[in-house]
Order: C-alpha cells, then structure tokens, then sequence
C-alpha cells in the first residue's frame, strides 16, 4: 500500500480561511487533490494559498441537502475521495450558560456538531464501497474538559469526539479509519469572537505558554489522514501544549 497521500482528494471544510486553509494547504504540498467546502470564499486566493484547488464549493454544512448536493459534484469531478476533514466550525458566545441565547445554541450545534454527521453521512458510503477512506474531525479540548461560558462549543464538541468514536467502530472492519483532533486554543481569527479575560484564561492552561500553530495541526491532520495512519481509529490526537494528559 502506498505510504503518502499522492494523487488522493481530500474535501476539507471550512477551508477559505484559518485552520481549514493550513489544513488543506499541508495535503496539497503533500500531493493530494484539494475540494474545499467554505460558506464564503471572498478572501480566497488560490496563488497567495500557495496551490489550484481541484473544486471550490459554497456549501452550508448545516443544511444536510446542500451537503449531499457538494458530496455528489464532487466525486462527479473527482471521481474518488479519500479524505475528508470536518473542520468549519463557529465559537458561539462566551457567557454564563443560562444567559446563552437559544438560537445561538442552535446555531452552535447546527454547524459544529450537524455538519459533522452531515460530512459524514454523505462521504462514507462512498468511501466504504471504495474500501479505503480517512475521516478527521476537528474537535477542541473544550470538548474534553468543558470550558466555563463556552457550553455550547464544548457541548457541541464533546458530541463530535462521542460521535467519532462510535463511528470508528462501526467502520473499523471497512477500510475507513475515523479520528479527530482536540486543539487547544489557536492563533486565528476566531479570537476575535472571545473575550480578553477568555483568551487570557485559556493560555494559561496551557503549560507550553504560548497558542497552538496552524502549520502544527495541518501537520498532525496530514498524518492521520496518511495511509501510514492504518491502526488507529476512534482515538482523539491532542494539540494541547501539555494541557491534556489523560
């Protein structure tokens, strides 16, 4: 079996910008074919991004028929995917629990923890007929540990390592390997979305002193997303600086 992505296709959500844009920047560079699903891709550009993508698709990963509809062009123009990493997500509000807004935690939840199992839902058929197939979900350790005035996220995050594992035993006899990664707070725009008591906070769980990297996930994704990748599934991969130790 090969050992590297070369010539595979990869669908990653959330990809115009942040994490999702390293992410899918790394599998390009490691030769793989780039699908990338955004709700916007406005500030997209594919030279200042370093690579072509094979396919651009304005998809609303809370809607489950417009997430069928992009899974089904896809393998029209891509004939076969392989990868798939479910990473757009949103932060939501960062208040006390019983001041969260309704319709934020709907929100939350439709887009973190829906657009998950819509992800999948759509992709592995397709890849169990194919007999081969890497799901990584991008989780948080908010999902992990539960993080005061974000209940939501963490909520929401904790359903997509639950979620993740469960899946990984149903598909661990087809050839398709599900895992996810739990990052620590990152460098990106979705700081702008929390407070500075809340930022401050979550560095200082972090025994490193210091945020996670993009290029340091897109590093960790590019593995689990391997061939080399072939004996663990259902496992969450850490980014934590040293925070998480069970």
């Amino acid at each position: 079996m090969a050992k590297t992505i070369e010539g595979q296709t990869a669908i990653v959500t959330g990809a115009a910008r942040g994490i999702g844009l390293g992410i899918a920047q790394r599998l390009a560079e490691d030769g793989a074919r780039i699908i990338l699903w955004d709700i916007d891709f406005s500030t997209f550009d594919p030279q200042a991004a370093g690579f072509e993508p094979l396919l651009t698709q304005a998809v609303d990963i809370s809607d489950m028929a417009a997430v069928d509809r992009a899974f089904a062009e896809a393998v029209e123009k891509a004939g076969s995917i392989e990868i798939l990493v479910n990473n757009a997500g949103i932060n939501g509000p960062v208040v006390p629990a019983w001041e969260y807004p309704p319709e934020d935690w709907n929100r939350v939840m439709a887009i973190n923890l829906n657009g998950v199992f819509y992800g999948c839902r759509a992709a592995i058929p397709h890849m169990r007929q194919q007999g081969y197939g890497r799901v990584v979900n991008v989780a948080s350790m908010a999902g992990k540990d539960g993080v005061q005035y974000i209940s939501g996220y963490s909520a929401a995050k904790a359903g997509v390592i639950a979620f993740t594992k469960a899946l990984a035993k149903e598909l661990a006899a087809d050839g398709v390997l599900a895992n996810c990664i739990a990052p620590a707070m990152v460098e990106t725009e979705l700081l702008r979305e929390m407070t500075e008591d809340h930022i401050t906070a979550s560095k200082a769980k972090i025994p490193m002193g210091r945020f996670l990297q993009i290029p340091e996930i897109a590093a960790m994704v590019a593995w689990i997303a391997s061939p080399e990748c072939s004996f663990t599934t259902g496992f969450v991969f850490d980014l934590s600086g040293g925070r998480a130790t069970y």
